[in-house]
């Protein structure tokens, strides 16, 4: 397992691209904790991604790589209070909304649901999202249960165990996301 700084990523940024393409499991920042993340759209990835947090069937999220990306392949209430909501993002929040297109990623990454938690964090990393031009997942990189990754002080040794690599910018003072869901025709903050 190899720790990369923001710079040492830049410059390594086409192998790292080509190593999420190829399915590594990775940790890297956000704007409120350290994410455990893969090519939303690789089942295997999101399996081993399961099993390191201990978690069969619950949902992850994804990180999109724009804003175009939700629109075209999610849908969400369209109420003004909904608008809104979308209006605030880059920001600090998991928007569920209704998956319209299920090949957008893989069916094991919320397997029991017809919505998907969507993140889009005002972070430098969205920038690398983007230009990989699909979603990855972002779950908090930790297991079940188990207390959030703030530092690599607080890194899991199982979790350690399993990623290629870490994308480190030093200690995080966030909680995780809002979360905050627009599927149904109305907001109901979590």
């Amino acid at each position: 397992m190899e720790i990369l700084t923001q710079a040492e990523f830049r410059l390594r940024k086409e192998e790292i691209f080509q190593k999420i393409k190829e399915g590594a499991i990775f940790i890297h920042p956000t704007d409120t904790i350290y994410g455990l993340g893969c090519h939303a759209q690789n089942q295997k990835s999101v399996q081993k991604i399961r099993k390191l947090k201990e978690r069969p069937d619950t949902p992850f999220s994804i990180w999109i790589p724009s804003l175009d990306w939700a629109e075209k392949n999610c849908s969400w209430c369209q109420s003004t209070k909904c608008i809104s909501w979308i209006g605030k993002l880059p920001g600090p929040y998991t928007l569920i909304a209704q998956l319209k297109n299920k090949k957008a990623i893989a069916s094991n990454v919320n397997p029991k649901e017809e919505t998907i938690g969507l993140r889009y964090p005002k972070h430098w990393f969205s920038k690398v999202v983007e230009e990989l031009g699909f979603p990855i997942v972002t779950t908090s990189a930790n297991r079940s249960g188990q207390p959030f990754m703030i530092s690599l002080k607080k890194l899991d040794q199982d979790i350690e165990k399993g990623v290629e690599f870490i994308i480190y910018e030093g200690e995080k003072e966030a909680r995780p996301s809002k979360i905050v869901d627009l599927s149904n025709g109305e907001v109901k903050e979590r």
